[in-house]
């Protein structure tokens, strides 16, 4: 699957649990890209970062596609699901706010997700 294309229906997925500013940055021009993509996005509470987590992980692997790595279930500040090309972050607001990903990766390209209204 394209990668693009597979970030996009993470970015859709976070969207069914009221995960919010879902940026996509494009990595793959970059030089030390980690991944091709990153889907980040921002959700309220401790319960609503593992719910988004889960309902991703839930139905991509009805899919058989797994989670290479996971990270950040024990805190639920900051969760990383690592799909290879495309790298999920679920971050609680003030979390994202503090690491700034889209400031470090600030060469990469954004694609800002439209929000439901």
């Amino acid at each position: 699957m394209d990668a693009l294309k597979f970030a996009k229906e993470i970015a859709e997925l976070t969207k069914e649990k009221k995960g919010y500013n879902i940026k996509i940055l494009d990595l793959r021009k970059l030089s030390g890209g980690i991944a091709d993509l990153f889907v980040i996005c921002s959700a309220d509470s401790d319960r609503q970062v593992k719910a988004i987590a889960d309902d991703v992980d839930e139905k991509l692997l009805e899919r058989g596609i797994k989670c290479f790595h996971r990270e950040g279930f024990e805190t639920l500040n900051w969760v990383l699901m690592d799909y290879f090309d495309v790298v999920l972050h679920v971050f609680k607001h003030e979390a994202r706010a503090y690491y700034n990903l889209e400031k470090l990766w600030g060469d990469a390209p954004v694609i800002t997700v439209a929000e439901d209204k």
